[in-house]
């Protein structure tokens, strides 16, 4: 009896499993066509053939469903810059920061408007909740990890140009750090981070949002007639970014 009652369980959670990825690649499909601030239940639950109040048993509400979509998002990101940046030698530092800025291009390239609802404009009238912090930490933190890793082994120096980091600016870097460092999956990853100079730190994350901008510009058509394809001029900002940084 408890054999049969574990599997009708393990069959239920099959079945739940299954139209949970259903109605979020349905809801994807709607972020295409429409953008998030469009997405509803009733519209998703119309285009599976389900009543409303069947699918409120999975997602209790639109800003639920956007959470799991943003979610899944940030993990899927996270994954591609993490998996680039580990399939190369540790004392590869220069390699392994290019290999993340080319998964991350790439992954936003191939899921488009899955990057628009996380880097894209906010949607009107919903408000993340704490659950999304972790998975969107994946990428800053692997960018962060290379960074620790570079001054680690003495592969990290300011270029000559560097401008130094202090007051606010530099009180705002020290905190970051220490978050980074709580939120870093290793003890070694963690002591590397605490060590990162407040200017360093401010280096990555202008890089970062370089990178970002990058691949917004090219995504939403802004170099069309111009830098199109885009691979050369992203290569080449990788490379300066990747000296801006001071990654030798």
């Amino acid at each position: 009896m408890t054999t049969t009652h574990s599997a009708s369980r393990t069959a239920r959670e099959r079945a739940r499993a299954e139209l949970t990825r259903e109605i979020k690649e349905e809801a994807r499909r709607q972020l295409a066509a429409s953008g998030a601030q469009d997405l509803s239940l009733r519209s998703v639950a119309r285009e599976l053939g389900m009543v409303s109040s069947a699918l409120y048993r999975y997602f209790r509400s639109r800003d639920e469903l956007l959470t799991a979509l943003i979610i899944d998002a940030y993990d899927a990101l996270g994954t591609a810059a993490e998996t680039a940046s580990s399939a190369l030698p540790a004392a590869d530092i220069r390699g392994r920061w290019r290999a993340a800025c080319t998964a991350i291009r790439d992954w936003a390239l191939a899921n488009p408007h899955e990057y628009a609802l996380i880097y894209g404009s906010p949607v009107p009238g919903y408000r993340a909740p704490e659950a999304t912090i972790g998975p969107a930490s994946r990428v800053p933190l692997a960018f962060a990890g290379v960074v620790g890793d570079a001054l680690a082994s003495g592969e990290l120096a300011a270029p000559p140009e560097a401008l130094p980091v202090t007051g606010a600016l530099a009180e705002q870097a020290a905190a970051l750090s220490a978050a980074l460092s709580v939120t870093a999956t290793s003890a070694a990853s963690s002591g590397a981070l605490a060590s990162v100079p407040p200017d360093a730190l401010v280096r990555a994350v202008i890089a970062w949002t370089q990178l970002y901008g990058m691949i917004s510009f090219e995504l939403f058509g802004q170099f069309v007639g111009s830098f199109e394809p885009a691979e050369a001029l992203f290569a080449y900002t990788v490379a300066q970014l990747t000296a801006f940084v001071g990654l030798r």
